[in-house]
Formats: C-alpha cells, sequence, structure tokens
C-alpha cells in the first residue's frame, strides 16, 4: 500500500482500498473507456470527502496533481465516472434519504441513494422524481445530479436540473459550501468571506459582469441541455445561484454530498396512444403540434422500424401480439397523466384529432396491462444493448444528441446517412417531444478497422447535430466522450469562460481532470477498450 493509501487510511472513517482486483473493477464504467484508479476510497460521511479532497490539494501545492474522482453506480457512457487518482465510491454508505418534507414534497438525499429506492419512498406519499433516467433501478442521484439526467417524462417535467432547490458541495480544498439562489445582499456577503468560497464568488461575479453580452447570446434552440456548464442560469433578476453551474459538471468543479430535491404529485392514472408513421416527416409535424396542446404529454417516445426488425430477428417473440407486421417506419408512444380523468380525456381527444389530421393509425390504451405492453414497444431497446455478434458489441458512443424539434426529420435521416456511408445497420429510440435519440451501433473492439470506425463515427454523428443547431448531449452529460466537441458547438469564446470557470473552482486540476474541460480527441484515443463489457450494467439492465 502507497503511504498516500496509508494517510487516507489513518484519517478517514471509510474503507480505502488499493488491490488489483478493485482497482480494475473500477477501471471501467458503462461506456467504451478505460483508465486505472489508484485509491478507492468508500465514504462514510461528508468529513470523509473534505478530508480526501483536502489532502489532493495540499498535494497539488507541492506539485503531485493526484485527481480525485466521484462515482455512484458506474452506468455513465461518456467516461466521467473514471479517474487515475482517488476514487471516492458513494453507494456504499452515503445512500440515505434525510429528510422528507410533507408540506412541500421536497426531500433531502445523499449522493449515493439509487434512485428507484427513493422514487418507491416518494410513491408512499403520492410524489415523484420525473426525470428518472432509463437506468432507475441501479443508478445514483449523485450520477443523476452530475449528469443533469432527463427521461421520459422531461418532454412535459423538464430535466434534474429543474428539481435541485439546494447542494451541499465540497469544494476542491476541503471547504464545503451550500448552493442556493442568493440575494443581492446575500451575495454581497459571500463575496466578502475570506475562504475559498469568498474567492469563488468574487470571482465568477466579475467573470459574469464582464461578458454579460456574451453569456446573453448563448441560445440553443434545444428543449433540454447537458453540454457544458449551465452559464445562463447563474444570474437572474438579480439573484445569484451555483446550482446550476454545479449540476452537470460532473465532479469537476465540486463533490455534491447532500441535495435538497424537490418532486410533483404522482399520479399512475395515465392513458397511453401508440401512433404508428410511415413518414418521418409527418411524425414531426405531428410531435409539433402535440407539444402545443394546453397541456404537455407527459411522454412522447420513440423507436423506428430498425429496431422492430432488429427485435423481430433476434427475439420475435418479444413483440410478439404487440406490434403487428409490416413494421410502420416510426412509431410514437404519447402519454398523458393529468390526475383529472376530464382534462385527461379532453387531452386525449384533441392529441387524436391531430394524429387523424396528419393520417396516421393509433392505439389509444387505459388498462394497465395494455399500457404496459405497449411501453414494451420503447423498452424493447434493451435487447439491442445486450446483443452481441461475436466480438460486436453495441457501443455507447453516439447516444445523446439533440437537435430543435423542427430538424427532427433531417437529425434521424443524417443518422441513417452516416452509418449507411459506414456500411453498418443502426436502430434508433429515445424521446420524440425532444428530438433526443439513441443508438449504439456494433463494433469490435479488438480490431483495428473498428476502433478507427468509432472515432470517425463519432466525428460525423456530433458536426451533423452541431450543424442542425443542436446539442452533443441531451441528457447524458459530456465526459471523455463529448468534451472534444464543446468548443465547436459553444464557440471558443464561451468555451474559453468554460475554462476560466473550472480554473476558478479547481485552480490545481484535481476535480474529475479529463472531463468536460481541456478534453481532445486524441486525448481519449488512448483510453478506448480492446473489449466492451456491461459489466455495470448486467445487475439491472437499463430499460433504455
Amino acid at each position: 500500500m502507497s503511504k498516500i493509501a496509508h494517510y487516507l487510511q489513518e484519517h478517514l472513517s471509510g474503507e480505502v482500498i488499493t488491490s488489483n482486483d478493485a482497482r480494475k473493477y473500477f477501471s471501467t464504467d458503462g461506456g467504451v473507456f478505460e483508465l486505472m484508479p489508484e485509491i478507492v476510497v468508500y465514504p462514510k460521511d461528508e468529513g470523509d470527502v473534505r478530508k480526501a479532497a483536502r489532502f489532493t490539494w495540499q498535494l497539488a501545492e507541492r506539485g503531485r496533481v493526484m485527481p480525485i474522482t466521484a462515482r455512484g453506480k458506474g452506468s455513465d457512457q461518456a467516461g466521467a465516472a473514471l479517474g487515475s487518482g482517488i476514487m471516492l465510491v458513494f453507494p456504499a454508505h452515503m445512500n440515505k434519504l434525510i429528510e422528507y418534507d410533507g408540506r412541500t414534497g421536497n426531500v433531502v438525499i445523499e449522493p449515493g441513494i439509487i434512485y428507484a429506492k427513493l422514487q418507491q419512498a416518494l410513491h408512499t406519499h403520492g410524489r415523484f422524481l420525473p426525470p428518472y433516467p432509463s437506468s432507475i433501478e441501479f443508478s445514483t442521484l449523485g450520477g443523476a445530479i452530475a449528469n443533469n439526467a432527463a427521461g421520459e417524462k422531461t418532454v412535459k417535467y423538464g430535466a434534474t436540473r429543474d428539481y435541485i432547490r439546494s447542494l451541499r458541495v465540497v469544494l476542491a480544498n476541503g471547504e464545503v459550501i451550500e448552493t442556493k439562489r442568493l440575494t443581492k445582499r446575500e451575495l454581497s456577503k459571500k463575496m466578502g468571506l475570506s475562504n475559498f468560497e469568498g474567492e469563488i464568488y468574487r470571482n465568477l461575479d466579475k467573470l459574469f459582469d464582464d461578458n454579460k453580452d456574451l453569456i446573453e447570446k448563448i441560445n440553443l434552440e434545444v428543449t433540454k441541455n447537458s453540454a457544458g456548464y449551465d452559464i445562463v442560469d447563474v444570474k437572474e433578476k438579480k439573484t445569484f445561484d451555483l446550482t446550476p453551474l454545479v449540476v452537470g459538471s460532473q465532479g469537476t468543479l465540486g463533490i455534491v454530498t447532500e441535495a435538497t430535491v424537490s418532486t410533483e404529485p404522482y399520479n399512475s392514472q395515465t392513458s397511453l396512444i401508440a401512433a404508428y408513421f410511415d413518414d418521418i416527416s409527418v411524425a414531426k409535424d405531428a410531435v409539433l403540434e402535440l407539444r402545443k396542446l394546453p397541456e404537455m404529454p407527459s411522454a412522447l417516445e420513440m423507436v423506428d422500424k430498425n429496431l422492430l426488425d432488429f427485435i423481430d430477428e433476434h427475439n420475435p417473440n418479444q413483440l410478439k401480439g404487440i406490434v403487428s407486421k409490416p413494421y410502420h417506419k416510426l412509431i410514437v408512444l404519447i402519454e398523458f397523466d393529468n390526475n383529472n380523468d376530464r382534462l385527461r380525456k379532453k387531452m386525449v381527444k384533441r392529441a387524436i384529432k391531430i394524429l387523424n389530421k396528419h393520417g396516421a393509425e393509433y392505439q389509444l390504451e387505459t388498462k394497465e396491462a395494455n399500457k404496459e405492453k405497449l411501453w414494451k414497444i420503447r423498452h424493447s431497446a434493451a435487447a439491442v444493448i445486450t446483443h452481441t455478434e461475436g466480438n460486436k458489441k453495441a457501443l455507447p458512443i453516439v447516444e445523446d444528441g439533440i437537435v430543435p424539434v423542427d430538424k427532427f426529420t433531417e437529425y434521424i435521416n443524417g443518422v441513417y446517412e452516416i452509418f449507411d456511408r459506414n456500411k453498418l445497420k443502426i436502430a434508433l429510440w429515445g424521446h420524440a417531444g425532444n428530438a433526443n435519440i439513441h443508438m449504439q451501433p456494433f463494433l469490435d473492439l479488438s480490431q483495428v478497422g473498428d476502433r478507427q470506425k468509432v472515432f470517425r463515427i463519432i466525428d460525423e454523428y456530433y458536426n451533423l447535430v452541431i450543424s442542425l443547431g443542436g446539442s452533443t448531449s441531451g441528457e447524458h452529460s459530456d465526459g471523455r466522450l463529448r468534451a472534444p466537441y464543446l468548443s465547436k458547438l459553444y464557440g471558443e469564446e464561451v468555451y474559453g469562460l468554460f475554462k476560466k470557470i473550472k480554473h476558478i473552482f479547481d485552480p490545481y486540476g484535481t476535480l474529475n481532470p479529463g472531463v468536460k474541460i481541456d478534453v481532445g480527441v486524441e486525448d481519449i484515443k488512448p483510453l478506448l477498450r480492446h473489449e466492451y463489457s456491461m459489466e455495470h450494467l448486467y445487475d439491472h439492465l437499463p430499460r433504455t
């Protein structure tokens, strides 16, 4: 055991492990990269996190940079849960629901709590947290906060950042801050502090004032966005809040140890329509109209014909009796969840009127068993993720682009063209209401040709998304995978602000380096695994 590990073992309450098998396990996540940590730590409490951060700061002051990376269950697919230094693994101990406020519906949680566990607890109070990801059964709230995660309900309810009321964050030097929206007077008090927190507030306030015009020009016309740092929502109506910066920052600005999260009333009585389209452009027009209804559908999900063909070939019983042949080009699932039956039925009628106008066939279900069958269509994408063809596996390399909804047709057709050029079949699924689609091409990482193809496809795909006015990340954030495209997405000036913000929070570069900022394609190529494995996902396969 190294001197550093010995020191941590003496000073931390949680376990400190340096065994090769533990380090090997945490060298991968749900994505295609591999990076071995030096030390694995299971923090018992916030005090452990503070001590670990303070120690890496002191090391950096003496010239040695020891990265520190926060990790939940490792379902991240962009390499953000990997690091070469100290790996803080939160689910072992810091996994509690600390408080539920029956008056407001707010909860206080630790970052290692499993999303599904929280959701089950909320259901007993008639509440839920809407932006749950497909990995809800095993991913953590800390991971959702780090990525600004979203999911099938986001079209109506928004993404994770819309539900974070405040955070406790351990800074790079071990200080703890609480983020919330501050009045002008409260901001002045923060700026007057003589510690690192005060320095951060002073530097950020000046940065935002000096670049007010540039920040106001940022306008990605997408319905959700997890790329870069959210600098648009920090200063708002003479208030100041670091929370938008930290949410989605993937542990590069600080380490979240506690979050206060708002929730919504839960209603299991929903109405579900499956709409069938043979023209993507017509489907897009229908989705645009559905989005304009007085009440937004609680879900607007999609799968394409290629996915149905794939399932029919490899697991024909999965959709037997649910979808009939010949398959349509696109199936869109439209859900309404208003707990007022009359209003919900009214929205369903208006939705059906839109579908009739566009000549779409449809199927309406209100009974639970029948709705579950229809949802199988959307969740059947897991069949792609788990499928193997020899050494070829479905790789999460181009799975989170989002474009303006009116560019949905160009987006899907552009994706098909990319994979046609690369002589690969591709199946699509995702969030039609947000024009945010997912896909995982089959490639063999042990083959040089396929490894080269990985980076060619990545480049073509993200350039397509950017050319359509979209964002490289709708809900999974940048990690290492998408970080090289941030400067092209936002432009060099805005990217320069991101770099300055990173330096203000992390002057020595100890907080999850190599993620989001100062990452090029050449930096991530050596990290590509030679064999992809789903070992971090097999316990609870995501529904996609």
